[in-house]
């Protein structure tokens, strides 16, 4: 019997993830993902039961209460089946395998996912949540069927295994031929309809934010400018920016919102999408110049460096939706404390951050959000601007050490490679648009730790890191967005040892993850899966899929070394992925955005001389994302800027499809060479 002095302790107790040892004294008898737990199930010949969730998942929380933590449940599930216990964040890999299989039979995904599985670990049923009496039904129900239609499940599991790995390859190859852009136009057009143009995002709820989607629209517009790309534009950014979803006191952006106009957020905050978010607004800051944009980006950057950050500089995974078991305790707000904190400008602030109905949540509790911009709003009241800006920004801060006082949510302070990655990137886009250094040298602190901690000499990554351990060999994406961020790094600084160990990336991944046959990397390194089928990750989700930024990778590597090799990998893997955006343009924006850096005329800028660093800031504050930066600030061995190294004034080359104009020695001589 399960007691507070004796609590039962299963294998989950030696492991390190945070989500993982929140279960380490459920009743139920789960093991860790890995050899020993598979082997024992063939042995046993008992069905595997795999759950997989995360650190930060409000629902995982409540399953493992009704159902983990209840010695009935834990009875049905440790007679009847070997359970494993998997953390999505940890092992990316399963996580990715499983949720195809449940999406293929026709289930809605999401966590905390469930899945019951053959011995063998082919898949057999799925779902998500489940309340404490239906879920002992169901596992009684499969663990019948298991023993008496064994032969049935047996295959149907079979089937269910080659759909997984057939799902995720290409539908056709694609020639890359002069109408390709048509195409790409004409799959946004018809796309449209899905558009919110009143709230931004996709019509409907939940409402996530969409990096990846805003990040090629910015670009197709760049290139193609069209009025109503311009608004679902600045509509999505403004609102996402002005809502509940986006944290008005402390910066940094929930996962989504529950409704339709980004007011109540599912309050958990993952590094991965406020990574992304950071370079978005950067990015969008540098096309539409909104103050809203800059104001954003720089406080998610400052969030995430203070609440989530390692001393090292490497950045924890998320933080958790409840506080003491309550979601949104810790950002939501009641109007008498709040007009105690403010006094006299109680009625200022409450009309600023909307603290009325639309702001009401539940039992009396505010969500801080925004109707209209700070210029309307001194406008409406008949302040100064700056005496406004300067009122929010005192606001905020006694808000921020108030709340700091509050119970916090709880942090899942394991490391992973390819959230850092983005991290680096995203800091990488801010210091372009904006010029400041703290953002390089933020990027710079997380990259340095990568390579110390989690990159071999070989070019070998690991996956996570956690309390100075290194652990879980890297997969696809870990590879795919580091290489990323390395070269985002050489174009911010000139320092070539970025390309060198991107350069060394790229070869491991070359010999270990990419099948020739279907042309795509392998989610996971082959000698390292332990799933029953291989699987290929090509549909761009809440994070960019590992195999279109390995296309981007290719396509800059093969500008930077001169190496043609590399522009071939790059445009079979666009031939691989392009039909999927076709038909399904804002689940592979990706794709669109290499198909467009493979169609229209992609530019190498090297810039050297005494000055070459500022003018490169003055340069790249302009959005170009059809631009590979080259500074030249010492000699190396990059073949695009051999011979080009100056003492004398700033010059900058200005090169395109193999073949170089003059030199120029001034910025706007420079952007007459650069077309789009």
């Amino acid at each position: 019997m399960k007691t507070e002095t004796n609590p039962p302790t299963n294998a989950l107790i030696h492991e390190s993830s945070p989500y993982l040892l929140q279960h380490a004294h459920n009743p139920v008898e789960w093991h860790p993902w890995g050899d020993n737990a598979l082997e024992q199930a063939r042995q046993l010949d008992k069905p595997l039961l795999i759950s997989i969730g995360y650190s930060a998942c409000h629902w995982c929380h409540v399953m493992a209460h009704e159902c983990f933590e209840d010695e009935e449940v834990a009875r049905v599930m440790n007679d009847h089946y070997i359970c494993i216990k998997v953390d999505r964040e940890e092992h990316p890999d399963v996580d990715h395998f499983f949720m195809t299989a449940i999406q293929l039979t026709g289930t809605q995904g999401g966590w905390p996912l469930n899945i019951i599985a053959l011995p063998n670990g082919q898949p057999l049923w799925g779902g998500t949540y489940f309340p404490k009496e239906q879920w002992i039904s169901a596992l009684k129900k499969i663990f019948l069927l298991f023993k008496t239609d064994r032969p049935k499940l047996t295959q149907h599991a079979l089937n269910l295994t080659r759909g997984i790995q057939q799902v995720s390859l290409p539908l056709s190859g694609e020639q890359l031929d002069n109408q390709l852009l048509t195409r790409l136009v004409d799959a946004v057009n018809t796309g449209q309809s899905s558009w919110d143009m009143t709230h931004g995002g996709h019509r409907g709820a939940p409402k996530f934010p969409i990096p990846g989607m805003l990040n090629f629209l910015l670009h197709l517009q760049h290139l193609r400018s069209d009025p109503r790309t311009k608004e679902f534009l600045e509509v999505s950014l403004d609102k996402m920016a002005c809502g509940g979803i986006f944290d008005q006191i402390g910066g940094g952006f929930a996962r989504y919102s529950v409704d339709a106009v980004w007011k109540v957020p599912h309050f958990e905050k993952m590094l991965y999408d406020n990574a992304q978010l950071i370079g978005l607004y950067a990015q969008a800051y540098s096309v539409f110049k909104k103050p809203l944009y800059k104001q954003v980006a720089y406080a998610t950057a400052e969030f995430l460096r203070r609440e989530m950050t390692h001393s090292s500089g490497a950045v924890y995974s998320s933080l958790d939706a409840d506080t003491d078991g309550e979601e949104g305790r810790f950002y939501t707000w009641k109007k008498p404390e709040l007009k105690e904190l403010l006094g006299t400008e109680y009625d200022l602030f409450a009309d600023f951050f909307n603290l009325n109905e639309g702001g009401h949540w539940e039992e009396g509790r505010y969500i801080l959000m925004r109707i209209q911009p700070e210029e309307s709003f001194a406008l409406k009241h008949q302040l100064n601007l700056s005496t406004l800006s300067e009122m929010v920004k005192r606001w905020k801060a006694l808000l921020l050490r108030e709340r700091q006082q509050r119970s916090r949510p709880a942090l899942d302070d394991k490391v992973i490679t390819s959230w850092n990655a983005l991290m680096i990137e995203g800091l990488c886009q801010a210091h372009k648009a904006f010029g400041d250094p703290l953002f390089c040298n933020t990027a710079l602190a997380n990259a340095r730790f990568i390579s110390s901690h989690l990159l071999s000499d070989e070019g070998r990554l690991f996956h996570t890191w956690k309390e100075g351990k290194a652990s879980i060999p890297g997969f696809m994406d870990d590879y795919a967005h580091t290489i990323s961020a390395f070269l985002a790094l050489f174009e911010a600084t000139g320092e070539e040892i970025w390309v060198t160990r991107a350069e060394r990336m790229t070869d491991y991944v070359l010999h270990h993850f990419f099948e020739p046959k279907h042309h795509l990397f392998r989610f996971s390194e082959k000698k390292h899966s332990r799933l029953p089928a291989e699987h290929y990750q090509t549909e761009d989700q809440t994070t960019p899929s590992s195999n279109s930024v390995m296309g981007h990778n290719l396509r800059r590597l093969a500008s930077l070394t001169e190496k043609p090799v590399y522009l071939e990998m790059a445009r079979g893997l666009l031939q691989s992925g392009f039909p999927q955006f076709l038909q399904h343009p804002w689940s592979y924006t990706n794709w669109g955005r290499l198909a467009l850096l493979m169609q229209e005329p992609l530019y190498e800028v090297v810039v050297s001389g005494e000055g070459a660093i500022e003018t490169l800031k003055q340069m790249q504050k302009k959005y170009r994302p059809n631009v590979v930066w080259a500074p030249l600030v010492k000699a190396g061995n990059l073949p695009l800027t051999q011979h080009r190294l100056g003492t004398g004034p700033t010059t900058i080359y200005v090169c395109s499809q193999g073949a170089c104009q003059l030199p120029v020695n001034s910025v706007s001589e420079a952007e007459k060479l650069i077309k789009g």
